[in-house]
């Protein structure tokens, strides 16, 4: 008997396919913000939008976000495992003041303004909590995703803005449990039910961290030593997905399983490749995360309320950034990024559709005013790219004179040299480095060279080095060299031209087999390249000159005559010669 497969299931991640396939492209070559272009089409293709208008294109658009909703619930989730890669635990203890200090007081003083509001607009008690703690939480998606985009997640601004959003997340199970408490739902006082849920969430981070310490060394060495990105990919969705799920277990969010996965993962050897690896199956699942809240914005809705929807969300924007700026100036964070982390946070966010949500089943909130701030979450929310860019310009005014001249391209003081390949000659180089205290990065495809050199304490880091994603979270562009030491022929030749591409005022030396592989290296962008064979057979000469009598100054300056002499001729068969100052690096070797 032959079973028809089901497609019904397929068809709303057919029609975004299809409509993100057609209008990102051309969104991209307008310059619009991808972020704008997915929130677009969500209200367009959602029910909501022109299925709301022509009936007769319900069936060829999304009537229905369910299908959708488990995807865009994933991106979150990358998300926040991606941001967890960006962390250490060491770096995460540090910012517990910022956290718990910063991130506890905003959610505390903007749940009061906000609720001490909807109590002056006749809501109830209950309802006014509800909605004050509600909107106190921003959108984590939407804000890292800026920051990341713009390459800032690593500066002040992107440091305090997550661990605000760090404490948000964390506090949408008590938020939860408050709701449910309200709603007559829980058993036993509200503070029991508090500490027990506090407490069982404690021991599963706990666990997790303690058990991920244990397990992913032998998980990744076996996936590591099969070269598979295939195993790799899997491996690491694993470990995502376990931790997602046993923090969901415990009542906590999925999105912070893998933000704990993510972080067991920051201070290994794998780090880099997995942030690359993942990195396109975090922008698909955020597209359609932001696709998902654009079809949650009833156009009819914002248009039977002309006055008081936009209204309630400038509202919402210009309360929660009047009460984030004196928070963060009071923590002594800089006026100009105190004010752009203000308006950054100051849209809703998506864990306020789940404590809506919850609230409407409690009947908690009346439906027409859960729909309405529902509405108001999601245009807050579409807003919030467009606010963004405004507070980044108010930002740049406010600190152009501490900013003025500075180049973040040009390597600083402590720029790091980058060793592509860690065999002999890789180690001997680190080994320079150190020496003369000089930092250094190396990375190396073979996994028991990267094991056992991280059992030294060693920063050697397992990857590819020929992908450009790879050399660009290594830092790339702001290293002091690229040393390519790898005796693959083939694959010094493309990291010498991937990395040239990445970053073109950086100096690169690279190791050559001969004359024509030098030659091959030097179109591709190689500052320096040292032949084996020819400086082998200079070592050669110079031991034979002496055998024969001749002085150790007489030998050396006729092998130095020919090494410069070969060198001249490999730089000027060269189709591309290398037209960058490398003096200041040459000199310091």
């Amino acid at each position: 008997m032959e079973i028809e497969p089901d497609t019904s299931s397929y068809r709303e991640l057919l029609v975004f396919l299809i409509a993100a396939g057609l209008v990102v492209p051309f969104a991209h070559r307008l310059r619009i913000s991808p972020i704008l272009t997915f929130l677009a089409v969500g209200i367009l293709i959602g029910p909501y939008g022109l299925a709301a208008s022509i009936p007769a294109l319900g069936a060829v658009l999304i009537t229905n976000d369910e299908g959708v909703r488990f995807l865009a619930e994933l991106g979150v989730v990358f998300l926040l495992f991606t941001i967890g890669l960006e962390l250490s635990p060491k770096r995460l203890i540090s910012m517990r003041h910022l956290v718990f200090g910063l991130g506890g007081l905003q959610i505390a003083a903007t749940a009061a303004a906000i609720g001490g509001i909807a109590l002056m607009f006749g809501n109830q008690l209950p309802t006014a909590i509800i909605l004050g703690l509600a909107l106190a939480l921003s959108s984590t998606a939407i804000v890292m995703q800026i920051l990341t985009s713009r390459g800032r997640l690593g500066s002040r601004l992107g440091r305090s803005s997550f661990a605000v959003l760090l404490m948000q997340d964390l506090a949408v199970i008590p938020i939860l449990f408050i709701a449910g408490s309200l709603a007559g739902e829980g058993e036993g006082p509200l503070l029991l039910q508090l500490g027990k849920a506090v407490g069982m969430a404690v021991l599963v981070i706990a666990a997790i961290l303690i058990a991920g310490r244990l397990v992913l060394g032998p998980i990744f060495r076996m996936a590591g030593s099969t070269r598979s990105p295939e195993i790799f990919m899997a491996s690491a969705l694993l470990v995502i997905v376990a931790t997602g799920m046993a923090t969901a277990a415990a009542g906590l969010s999925v999105a912070l399983g893998a933000f704990l996965a993510g972080l067991l993962f920051s201070d290994t050897e794998y780090r880099h490749e997995i942030e690359v690896t993942m990195a396109p199956f975090r922008g698909l699942l955020l597209g359609i995360f932001f696709m998902s809240v654009g079809m949650g914005i009833n156009l009819g809705a914002v248009a039977a309320e002309p006055l008081w929807l936009p209204l309630s969300v400038l509202g919402l924007l210009v309360v929660k950034t009047a009460i984030l700026i004196p928070l963060a100036l009071a923590f002594r964070l800089p006026v100009a990024i105190a004010v752009e982390m203000g308006l950054l946070l100051s849209q809703g966010g998506e864990f306020a559709f789940v404590v809506f949500g919850s609230a409407l089943r409690s009947d908690l909130i009346e439906p027409g005013a859960g729909e309405f701030f529902l509405v108001v979450t999601g245009v807050s929310m579409a807003l919030a790219p467009l606010v963004a860019r405004g507070a980044e310009r108010i930002g740049r005014r406010l600190e152009q004179r501490q900013v003025a001249g500075l180049n973040p391209e040009e390597p600083g003081p402590d720029a790091p040299v980058i060793i592509a390949g860690y065999g002999r000659v890789g180690q001997m180089l680190a080994a320079m480095l150190e020496a003369r205290r000089l930092p250094y990065l190396a990375i190396e495809r073979d996994i028991e060279i990267v094991r056992q050199r991280r059992l030294d304490g060693l920063p050697v880091f397992y990857g590819d080095a020929s992908r450009p994603d790879t050399l660009r979270r290594m830092g790339v562009t702001k290293a002091a060299a690229l040393v390519v030491t790898t005796d693959d022929g083939r694959a010094a030749e493309h990291i010498v031209s991937v990395a040239r591409k990445e970053a073109p005022n950086l100096f690169i030396i690279a190791r050559g087999r001969d004359a024509d592989h030098a030659k091959g290296l030097f179109d591709r962008g190689a500052d320096e390249v040292i032949p084996e064979a020819i400086e082998a057979a200079l070592q050669l000469a110079e031991t034979l000159l002496l055998a024969v009598g001749l002085d150790a100054e007489s030998a050396a300056r006729i092998v130095e005559e020919r090494r410069r002499l070969e060198h001249s001729g490999l730089e000027g068969r060269a189709t591309v010669p290398s037209a960058r100052p490398a003096a200041k690096h040459r000199s310091g070797s």
